[in-house]
Formats: structure tokens, sequence, C-alpha cells
């Protein structure tokens, strides 16, 4: 979770992003598909931000967690 926590995607410090983050980790748990994490990260901060992140920024972080879940068997995310 540590990854997710020192994201800032919408420039409004890492402190502003708890919820989602719990979110984003469900999620990447639930998924194994990066394109539908990546759309479902960028879901979960638009509802609660009401702003846009680019798909492409969302897919990068998808991909990031899709590693760490695959490489670790811990609650590293």
């Amino acid at each position: 979770m540590e990854n997710l926590l020192q994201w800032d995607p919408l420039g409004y410090g890492v402190d502003a992003y708890d919820t989602e983050c719990v979110d984003v980790v469900q999620a990447v748990h639930e998924l194994d598909d990066i394109e539908k994490l990546a759309k479902k990260i960028q879901a979960i901060y638009e509802f609660s931000f009401e702003q846009f992140i680019p798909l492409s920024k969302c897919m990068e972080k998808a991909k990031e967690l899709m590693v760490i879940k695959n490489e670790e068997d811990s609650c590293s995310l």
C-alpha cells in the first residue's frame, strides 16, 4: 500500500488519498487485467475528487501494482 500512499496524481499532497488507496488495493486483489485495473483506478479517484486522471497515468500505476501483486505474497501494495 506504500506505493499508493506516495502517489499524488492530482497534486493535493500524498495525505489526501487514504480512502482511495484502500479502494484501489481492493481492486488490485479483485482484478487481473491491467487495463481494467487502470480504468477502475481512474473511476475511484474521479468519483472522490470529480477530477479526471488521464488513463495513461492510471495505466502506469496499474502496471506497477500488478508487478507488486505478482511478485509478492504480502500486503506491500
